[in-house]
């Protein structure tokens, strides 16, 4: 009699134990923030991220060693090429009745996968985000692309991570001065043949070229916050077309070939291959330089009628396994501390998305330690932030440049 009281009193311990990694999390509320670390502790978040940049990598890994000493919570990197494979692997999980015990814990997303995955229920649908602690320090006034991802409402549904701006850069040793608009820049693409590139979309940053251009060309701005199926995208894009025909000749490698990602622009500019570079993290180049990866003479810019700015989120599917462990790791991700070492250029560069003033007196110490480096731009040098267009531009703009540059063998 005893061994079965022992065996089932066992049973249970087990139970309750898968309950707590399962399930359980998924009734948690952040709100009761004790029982959500508690829930976390000996959990294993699995976070999907982009893996193409070792100091961003670098950095994950500084994040994994402070969640596991301050919550026992064991951190793994997924490191992506591109965001929608996490995403199919949730589509795929749902498709198949796994609606506990994901694979997916946590994913660095960006607008166009996180407007699919909300529209289609794969998201942890209660208002969590907003309920982590650290989130009261965020800058949802002074900055609204906090609360709308890709004109969709982030209905705390993702707990926002850094801010992006698109900043083109090249060194000024080699070049007295950038191109200032589109015109400038297609001239100076010209007269200097195999100098310039950008990455395939759907690479984020080639994408985001594509809607800096587009935004540059289209007549009605507007039209771009609507979605692309209420307008005539081929009216609407033709200019867009017609400017990227006109620089491909004389694009690197005569434009039968692009750049992988940001990492691979700035490896080229660094090679002397091409001589202007872009990023979406305004901080990337002073970082590289910093890192002896760029030269001192590296300098940064935007063209006159302003950059496509955005926020970066992570999110939690909503069958993951870990979801109490992910809320953790979301909410140190948004602490003064690891807000302050990602907006380090010695680190990564990557702007904060909190409202550095209303920090503790500790926290907005941290950040005033920081310097700027000689190619980052102060905030009044952006000019107007051209906000994303509505999710479905993407998708369109990348199947159709996909038609047009993409070589079928």
């Amino acid at each position: 009699m005893k061994t079965l009281v022992k065996n089932v009193a066992a049973l249970g311990i087990a139970a309750t134990s898968l309950f707590i990694g399962t399930g359980y999390a998924q009734e948690l509320d952040p709100a009761d923030w004790q029982s959500v670390t508690k829930a976390a502790e000996g959990q294993t978040v699995y976070f999907n991220a982009w893996g193409g940049a070792p100091n961003i990598n670098a950095y994950i890994a500084w994040v994994g060693d402070e969640v596991k000493s301050k919550y026992g919570v064991t951190l793994n990197h997924v490191k992506l090429d591109d965001t929608s494979s996490a995403v199919n692997r949730v589509v795929t999980e749902k498709a198949a009745g796994r609606d506990e015990g994901g694979s997916v814990d946590l994913i660095w997303i960006n607008g166009e996968n996180f407007a699919s995955m909300k529209r289609q229920g794969l998201l942890v649908s209660d208002n969590w985000a907003e309920k982590l602690p650290n989130y009261k320090y965020v800058d949802v006034k002074g900055k609204p692309t906090l609360t709308y991802d890709f004109t969709v409402p982030v209905d705390g549904q993702e707990s926002p991570w850094g801010m992006a701006q698109l900043t083109f850069y090249y060194d000024s040793a080699w070049m007295e001065t950038p191109p200032s608009n589109l015109e400038d820049l297609a001239i100076w693409v010209e007269a200097n043949p195999g100098r310039f590139t950008y990455a395939a979309p759907p690479n984020f940053i080639g994408t985001t070229f594509l809607k800096q251009v587009l935004y540059g060309v289209v007549a009605d701005q507007s039209i771009l916050r609507t979605p692309a199926d209420e307008a005539d995208f081929d009216a609407v894009t033709a200019p867009l077309w017609a400017y990227l025909d006109r620089l491909k000749p004389n694009l690197w490698r005569s434009g039968e070939v692009y750049a992988a990602d940001t990492t691979q622009l700035k490896n080229l500019l660094a090679d002397g291959e091409i001589g202007i570079a872009m990023t979406f993290n305004p901080g990337e180049a002073s970082s590289a330089i910093k890192a002896s990866e760029l030269a001192g003479t590296v300098r940064s810019f935007v063209l006159d009628y302003g950059s496509m700015g955005n926020s970066h989120f992570v999110t939690i599917p909503y069958n993951a396994n870990a979801k109490a462990g992910a809320m953790v790791v979301a909410d140190f991700l948004l602490s003064a501390e690891a807000q302050a070492k990602k907006a380090d250029e010695n680190v990564w560069g990557d702007p904060s998305v909190l409202d550095i003033n209303a920090l503790p007196v500790e926290g907005k110490a941290l950040f005033d330690a920081l310097e700027r480096g000689p190619a980052t731009l102060a905030a009044d040098q952006f000019g107007a932030t051209l906000l994303e267009p509505d999710a479905t531009w993407a998708v369109k703009l990348e199947e159709e440049w996909a038609k047009r540059y993409v070589r079928s063998n």
